[in-house]
């Protein structure tokens, strides 16, 4: 995650569901890291310059930002957490 106003982030992405009963598993961790790579990197940073709706990039916001890119390439995402090193974190879990 890009560097705001000095601030680094660490982001989580929930996903729910049922497991596959044949593979083990919800969700291929490489899928959703190709989401984050791909929708994120061609959304841009989240910067106020890049998004004007970013003019208060708070953690709570960018999670929002996150998610709006994130949830239609993720149908079993639940929550995007951004935490903010050492401050606390913001957390959304859609509409």
């Amino acid at each position: 995650m890009p560097r705001l106003h000095g601030h680094s982030f660490k982001v989580e992405v929930v996903v729910a569901g049922e497991c596959d009963p044949e593979l083990g598993w919800l969700m291929d961790y490489a899928d959703i890291t190709a989401g984050l790579q791909t929708d994120l990197g061609k959304a841009g940073s989240p910067s106020p310059q890049r998004n004007p709706r970013l003019e208060n990039p708070t953690s709570e916001v960018i999670a929002v930002w996150i998610w709006q890119r994130l949830q239609p390439k993720l149908p079993l995402l639940t929550e995007i957490v951004v935490a903010v090193k050492l401050h606390g974190a913001g957390v959304y879990r859609g509409e």
